[in-house]
């Protein structure tokens, strides 16, 4: 089991949340600003694949899986 204090070092919103922004690797350019909350944050780390909070369905949004 891996240990998560490393979210411990996040600075959270007073919502839990955290600004997570998504880059073209080969210029740098922003693709999109999202929300990212413990759970999502640690899923992406885990998984290399972009997890993210939707706040308006509050749940879970993994990247590609819809529209």
């Amino acid at each position: 089991m891996t240990s998560d204090k490393w979210l411990e070092q996040v600075q959270w919103t007073a919502d839990g949340l955290v600004p997570a922004i998504a880059q073209e690797a080969s210029n740098g350019r922003v693709l999109m600003v999202a929300w990212m909350n413990r759970e999502a944050l640690r899923e992406t780390a885990a998984t290399c694949r972009g997890v993210y909070w939707s706040r308006s369905r509050q749940k879970l949004w993994r990247k590609g899986e819809e529209s």
